[in-house]
């Protein structure tokens, strides 16, 4: 059996919550057109934060959620610009 290491991890989390962040966004938009109790922008931006960003921005084309907003328009795009450099100054 191969042995789990930190890189492992890190890509089984990065998958878990961008799946999650996609589903959010795609219930969110459901949600909005059911006039329905929302989720919170916050929220929102806090799992693209957290690690979500690819999912919120493929939940933003797919669902096209949230994408005359600028805090989601341009702050997702920032968010996963960071992550990304963030990844390359670590390595």
């Amino acid at each position: 059996m191969e042995e789990i290491n930190d890189l492992h991890i890190a890509l089984i989390y990065l998958l878990a919550i961008n799946v999650a962040t996609f589903i959010t966004y795609g219930i969110d938009k459901w949600k909005a057109k059911k006039s329905l109790w929302r989720i919170r922008e916050t929220a929102l931006l806090a799992l693209a934060v957290l690690g979500g960003s690819i999912g919120a921005w493929l939940g933003m084309r797919v669902w096209h959620h949230k994408t005359k907003h600028k805090k989601f328009k341009y702050g997702i795009p920032l968010i996963l610009i960071a992550q990304i450099a963030l990844l390359f100054l670590c390595s």
